[in-house]
């Protein structure tokens, strides 16, 4: 059985503490692929959904002072209990101020997975790389080196998403070739990818078979984004986003088997 199917046989909760733009967009992707969503941040609960959720999605792209509360009292809780935990470190290096959250976020919760683009996972460990904005980053060097030495670093695996997304425990490394440019016209699909992981890995159960999980993830969100983009070719980044979500339901394990792209290095 793939980790698809058992994320659509075990219906994994997912908690989401993601920035305000993308909540809709998350939780529909979540409910389109078989998972269940959970928005929830007020400092008086986040730590009793955490306990009670398969996952924890932790996502800074709109930042201040409560989030960062919020995601260290889910991140703390979710780790007593044993949920995974997923961070996206939306914009790390674009400002000192998201840096520093995301760095002191690394220290205090023990990570399952940090996604992000290859800006955003230089800057949370302290590498230099350039960064525009909060969504993409630029620069020169090695993807895949760099995703082994965070991983390395913070104990848990790391995915660069880009061109090519890179996934790697420090040890494995798998690099995923699916996907389609269009995704970066539709703002929060990188947001939703985090959140679909972290169904991937609540799914998978045991540590040794997540970094495998989160490779699955990567290739099923990126053949739903293929075969959208070619139901939607030419109609935009509007039409793309619906049937985005509708490719995050139908695209089946067989299918997957049949397109993805999954490359182990040696």
């Amino acid at each position: 059985m793939s980790y698809l199917d058992l994320v659509r046989s075990r219906n994994p909760l997912v908690h989401n503490i993601t920035n305000w733009v993308v909540t809709g967009f998350t939780a529909n992707g979540l409910l389109a692929m078989g998972a269940s969503p959970i928005m929830a941040y007020a400092h008086e609960e986040v730590a009793d959904v955490a306990k009670i959720s398969s996952a924890v999605l932790l996502n800074m792209g709109t930042l201040d002072a409560s989030v960062v509360q919020s995601i260290l009292l889910a991140g703390k809780s979710a780790n007593a209990h044993g949920v995974p935990v997923v961070f996206d470190p939306v914009g790390a290096g674009a400002t000192p101020y998201r840096t520093e959250a995301a760095r002191q976020i690394v220290r205090e919760v023990k990570l399952t997975a940090l996604r992000g683009n290859v800006a955003e996972v230089a800057n949370v460990v302290g590498e230099s790389w350039s960064i525009k904005g909060v969504d993409a980053g630029a620069g020169e060097g090695d993807v895949t080196a760099l995703a082994v030495r965070a991983a390395r670093k913070l104990g848990c695996l790391v995915v660069i998403t880009g061109k090519d997304d890179v996934v790697t425990d420090g040890e494995t490394t798998f690099v995923v070739s699916n996907g389609h440019p269009i995704l970066t016209q539709v703002t929060g699909t990188g947001c939703l990818l985090g959140s679909v992981i972290g169904a991937f890995l609540a799914a998978a159960g045991e540590p040794s078979a997540q970094l495998e999980a989160a490779a699955e993830a990567l290739a099923f969100y990126g053949v739903a984004a293929e075969l959208a983009y070619a139901a939607t070719e030419g109609r935009g980044p509007g039409s793309f986003q619906i049937e985005f979500l509708n490719q995050l339901a139908l695209v089946t394990s067989d299918i997957l088997k049949e397109k993805a792209a999954i490359a182990k290095l040696a």
